[in-house]
């Protein structure tokens, strides 16, 4: 215990600084979320490729914040970097990554109908 007051002493962590990282970190993944699910909607991605899409574009994501943001110091702008940077917010996420894949799957799908039968039209 004492090992950890002196880190907190020497590395004071403020509560607000905390508070605004982590809805930053919210706000990207909700964010990207909804752009993972345009994507794979349109792409008529289908079952596991689309959550795999999602998966992988959630770790991408991770890794661009953990690099471009955090500057590879997570513990500075984190009290528990793995939680909350890593897995924070991925199943959150995945309601609205689900909503706009169904959207724009089906969207996809209804302009492809309709191309095919203008097409059928005009022979």
């Amino acid at each position: 215990m004492a090992t950890q007051e002196r880190d907190l002493a020497i590395n004071p962590i403020v509560p607000e600084s905390v508070q605004h990282n982590t809805q930053t970190i919210s706000n990207i993944r909700s964010l990207t979320s909804s752009l993972f699910g345009i994507a794979s909607g349109i792409l008529g991605l289908e079952s596991y490729s689309g959550f795999i899409f999602y998966l992988l574009g959630t770790l991408l994501v991770s890794v661009l914040v953990w690099v471009i943001l955090c500057r590879r110091e997570q513990r500075s702008y984190f009290q528990s970097p793995v939680a909350e940077l890593w897995g924070g917010d991925v199943l959150g996420g995945l309601s609205s990554f689900v909503l706009t894949w169904t959207l724009f799957y089906g969207l996809a799908d209804t302009l492809d109908l309709q191309d095919m039968v203008m097409m059928e039209d005009q022979l």
